[in-house]
């Protein structure tokens, strides 16, 4: 009798996990304010192709973003330095410290992208695995570490970067790749709040990257599974 109740209560709970399921595919929100079509905007097009070139889609952020052309241009200007290929500092690093910064703030949506960014740029699969674990993993170097705890006091609010640890930086990075890096790290600053605030949907290829490499430590689409 005792196997029979036991029986009977998975199946009850795999009923109600299933249903579940099924209404989070039935029922998914729209955009609080829908991307539009590439196209809509035809001055965007360069803007748009250095995403795709960058990214290898456009992403929904700016898609939002063109119902203002003008802030597309400047967004992407700045974007263009921040990912200048003749930087001084690797840009799939700078991909990570984008990443530390964005999990600070909270956004699964830059979080996702980042990941996959980060893999776009060259950074090995194992090393994105162990990017929570930087201060102990033997994957990142000393300068890697001080730079990825620089982002996680930077992007922290209050902001938590002291003395130390800018002494710290000095002791690693030039002047130059410390300037690199604090822009990564507003950058995302902006992109953080912009998609948390227009709860963006993610498109499939950050989706992919941040299930298999950020649901074991507690990522989630979360509102950005949009319709």
């Amino acid at each position: 009798m005792e196997s029979v109740i036991i029986c009977a209560k998975y199946d009850e709970s795999r009923r109600d996990h299933v249903e579940e399921k099924v209404m989070e595919q039935k029922v998914r929100p729209t955009p609080r304010l829908a991307p539009l079509p590439v196209g809509h905007a035809p001055e965007l097009a360069e803007n748009f192709e250095f995403s795709r070139k960058s990214l290898g889609f456009v992403p929904n952020s700016m898609l939002i973003m063109q119902r203002k052309p003008k802030l597309v241009k400047a967004f992407s200007q700045l974007s263009q330095a921040i990912w200048d290929p003749n930087g001084e500092v690797d840009r799939g690093f700078k991909r990570l410290v984008g990443h530390v910064a964005s999990r600070a703030a909270g956004c699964a949506y830059c979080m996702a992208h980042t990941a996959e960014g980060s893999l776009h740029y060259g950074i090995e699969e194992r090393k994105l695995a162990a990017v929570w674990e930087f201060r102990t993993s033997p994957l990142f170097s000393e300068a890697e570490r001080v730079a990825l705890e620089f982002a996680l006091a930077a992007a922290s609010v209050p902001n938590g970067v002291t003395d130390e640890m800018f002494s710290e930086m000095r002791r690693h990075w030039s002047e130059s790749e410390i300037v690199e890096i604090t822009a990564v790290v507003a950058y995302f600053g902006f992109l953080n709040r912009w998609n948390d605030t227009m709860g963006t949907p993610l498109e499939p290829e950050p989706i992919a990257a941040g299930e298999k490499y950020l649901a074991a430590h507690g990522w989630k689409v979360g509102k950005h599974a949009r319709a």
